[in-house]
């Protein structure tokens, strides 16, 4: 399967999910990493089925994650620091995106001309919040919409909208018969009088994602539509489940990533788990070996007989440990 390369980033995010209940606002900070947006993007984003996962990390503006944008009319189209968070329109309750966005649309950009998709990813605990869903994920759409356009006049080009996603990842209190399902609900043309046929490419603006989780334990089969983005959304969902370790790295490489070396000795827990895949697997002290090993080399030391002495294992597993990461 295409992985995609974990970075020390998304390695922090997932040791702090593994410690929370899957839905705290520690817990959502792994949305604001690429790896995890990659994963979730190609499973139900229709511009990015066709692309691995590190194609799609590239497509991501970095610098356009946030979860600091209001849904309040007027300041969508802000990023709110400081004390500005507090600001809502007169009368309107504060709401703020979970994980906004902008990635480039592969279909629609070309040459020097860059075509970008809005989106918005909204991690929910449940699927009940007392108000349809569908239309709080309409409303956002619509906001995100409108927030293009600075400025509405008589001159105003609305060729320049672009397409905006709501993605809402729900995990509890979804109805048996429809846990491990995702809905996709678009804009379409219903009918036409005359011969006419307007072009899909101009009313193709806004798509709301509905991904519902539902259970503990992970049910759907890899035959059903969508079972990779719910089988790694269930894991992250659920960080307390056995199985969490193991479904994350079915999807993010961290094995190849040198810079994670120079910050083993900060790791623990989970990261030390992930990090041990791939290197020493099956060995008690395999990751702590490993990383004496590198903190030997970066001390200057070059002969394999010392390292091996003073990390107190063989001369063969210093050079097996040596040409696996080539330090």
């Amino acid at each position: 399967m295409d992985k995609a390369a974990g970075s020390i980033e998304v390695l922090s995010s997932l040791q702090i999910t593994a410690d929370t209940a899957g839905l705290d606002l520690a817990s959502k900070e792994i949305y604001k990493n690429k790896e995890v947006l990659a994963v979730i993007l190609k499973g139900v984003v229709r511009e990015y089925e066709s692309y691995g996962y590190e194609e799609i990390m590239d497509f991501i503006e970095a610098d356009s994650i946030t979860d600091e944008v209001e849904v309040s009319p007027g300041r969508t189209n802000t990023r709110i620091h400081g004390e500005d968070k507090e600001y809502a329109a007169l009368n309107e309750k504060v709401s703020l995106f979970d994980t906004k966005l902008r990635a480039v649309n592969p279909e629609l950009s070309e040459g020097k001309i860059t075509v970008n998709l809005h989106i918005d990813v909204e991690p929910q605990k449940t699927y009940h919040p007392g108000y349809p869903i569908e239309k709080r994920g309409i409303y956002y759409l619509a906001r995100e919409l409108g927030a293009q356009l600075s400025l509405v006049t008589d001159t105003t080009d609305y060729s320049g909208l672009e397409k905006c996603y709501s993605i809402w990842i729900c995990r509890d209190d979804i109805p048996a018969k429809e846990k491990f399902s995702i809905s996709f609900i678009e804009m379409c043309n219903t009918k036409n009088y005359g011969n006419c046929q307007p072009d899909w490419k101009n009313y193709d603006l806004l798509t709301l994602v509905l991904i519902r989780l539902g259970d503990e334990v992970y049910r759907a089969t890899e035959e059903n539509p969508g079972h990779e983005v719910l089988k790694f959304l269930h894991a992250v969902m659920y960080p307390h489940r056995e199985d969490f370790l193991d479904t994350v790295k079915e999807y993010i490489d961290f094995s190849q990533n040198q810079k994670l070396w120079q910050e083993v000795d900060k790791m623990s827990g989970l990261g030390m788990s992930i990090l041990q895949e791939g290197w020493t697997k099956g060995e008690a002290r395999g990751v702590a070996l490993s990383a004496a090993v590198f903190k030997a080399v970066q001390d200057g030391e070059q002969d394999n007989a010392v390292i091996a002495a003073r990390c107190e294992c063989t001369v063969e597993k210093v050079d097996s440990i040596r040409k696996e990461f080539g330090i």
